[in-house]
């Protein structure tokens, strides 16, 4: 079996990433709006928990199956038909 590759070691971290920024923008757009602390932390928080959930579960649909493979490769799938 191969190593992954870099990329397939860094996707969690893009994804803890890409949540955060969710979370920091709601935060602050938040904090801006009322000056309250507290709500825009509940805000960053809630946020960050929202947009790392969608974004792993649209990862977690978006990638084909072995057969789902084998039909964009143009070949017959193991075993035949």
């Amino acid at each position: 079996m191969t190593p992954p590759s870099r990329r397939y070691r860094v996707r969690p971290a893009e994804l803890l990433g890409l949540s955060g920024v969710f979370g920091l923008f709601t935060g602050l757009v938040v904090l801006v709006t009322t000056r309250d602390l507290e709500l825009g932390l509940i805000f960053l928080c809630i946020a960050f928990i929202v947009a790392l959930v969608v974004i792993a579960m649209l990862s977690l649909a978006s990638k084909p199956n072995d057969d789902e493979r084998h039909e964009l490769d143009g070949s017959d799938r193991p075993g035949g038909h």
